[in-house]
């Protein structure tokens, strides 16, 4: 899925396109890196499906020596739980999966330690009480997904599942996961590759083939201590074992064209580029709030729908039908379903989240222009 980056491209340079009203988008973006606040970034926007923005630049490494290119990747966290999210509303589009039916039914053994009437969408909301493993969980631990989802089904919830929100930031690929493996017999990233990413030709891989290790950028881990939610060393990252796991929590690689670019199906009412994935009523079920309230995990206000946030909780986007969600360091993916508007941001210096407003405030600059 190479593309060639611009030639004579001036290394550290912002590159790419804002068309018409969006034109100022360059500026802001520029402004980002003249601040010092990015390394290497990419930022993307649709509209109807069409791309309006399209902007990368700076650095994919620290010590400033490969430029951040057109095709430029990067592990963007849990920014990866939108496209898990994706491949479970297509399913359930195509009736082969409902969202209320008990995880047991497509994943027996889940039905252990009183979990046997945890619905799926507990799993897609982050309220089933499964946010962490009981047993210690190393990186290695991680690339086995079948250790990691058996000691899920073996372990008790920590509340009542469906009763409030609590933040399942790498435990919600592996059981989402599961319960499409099977259903479908492949695994998540499979799915999410020749049912998604091929068919749209979109840069996004849970599992990233080593053909393609070059062309990742290094993420810098943000000051400070880690977050507490985070246990995952961000130096893994680096590594070919991270990056060819799947891991569809937070493990996925890819740049902001990709991101806009794949949630241009939820914002256009399940078409994108010409194809239909998904119904409209199968986009909206996204955005139908499930649990809402202060998220035991992350101590904030939260209002999640079916594996993404809807506008209300932390963030009051201009329009009620916008659902989002971002990844540790900065990523982020929103999706405006009345405005038809998928944007995407993918970075390589880390930030925490409180006070990180790089992705926030360019989205706010696309809904200006659009009035």
């Amino acid at each position: 899925m190479n593309t060639t980056g611009t030639a004579g491209q001036a290394a550290g340079s912002v590159t790419g396109i804002a068309l018409g009203r969006f034109a100022h988008l360059r500026e802001a973006f520029a402004a980002n890196f003249t601040s010092g606040d990015e390394l290497g970034a990419s930022f993307c926007a649709t509209v109807d499906g069409e791309t309006v923005v399209d902007l990368w630049g700076g650095w994919a490494d620290e010590a400033r020596t490969r430029p951040w290119e057109s095709d430029t990747i990067v592990n963007v966290y849990s920014t990866t739980k939108t496209m898990t999210a994706l491949v479970a509303l297509l399913l359930a589009d195509r009736g082969e999966l409902d969202f209320e039916a008990p995880v047991a039914r497509y994943w027996p053994e889940f039905a252990a330690n009183g979990k046997a009437e945890v619905k799926v969408s507990h799993l897609m909301s982050h309220s089933a009480g499964l946010p962490d493993w009981h047993e210690p969980i190393t990186n290695s631990d991680l690339y086995d997904w079948e250790k990691v989802t058996r000691l899920l089904a073996e372990q008790a919830p920590d509340w009542v599942p469906g009763t409030e929100p609590g933040y399942h930031s790498v435990t919600f690929g592996y059981l989402v996961g599961e319960v499409v493996r099977r259903i479908t017999g492949r695994s998540l990233g499979t799915v999410f590759r020749q049912e998604i990413a091929e068919p749209l030709g979109a840069d996004f891989h849970i599992g990233l083939p080593a053909s393609e290790d070059a062309r990742v950028a290094d993420l810098i881990p943000p000051p400070g201590p880690p977050v507490r939610h985070i246990s995952v060393d961000v130096m893994a990252t680096r590594t070919r074992e991270w990056r060819g796991a799947e891991i569809p929590a937070i493990g996925g690689t890819g740049n902001a064209r990709a991101i806009a670019g794949i949630h241009a199906i939820l914002a256009n009412g399940g078409v994108a580029r010409g194809k239909r994935f998904l119904s409209e009523a199968g986009c909206r079920k996204a955005s139908e709030v499930q649990v809402s309230g202060h998220d035991r995990i992350l101590g904030f206000p939260v209002r999640n729908g079916l594996g993404f946030a809807v506008s209300g909780g932390r963030f009051a986007f201009p329009h009620p039908n916008t659902i989002y969600w971002g990844g540790y360091g900065g990523s982020l993916a929103i999706i405006d379903m009345d405005a038809r508007i998928s944007i995407g941001y993918a970075m390589n210096k880390m930030l925490h989240l409180r006070g990180d407003m790089r992705a926030v405030g360019l989205a706010m600059e696309i809904w200006k222009a659009q009035g």
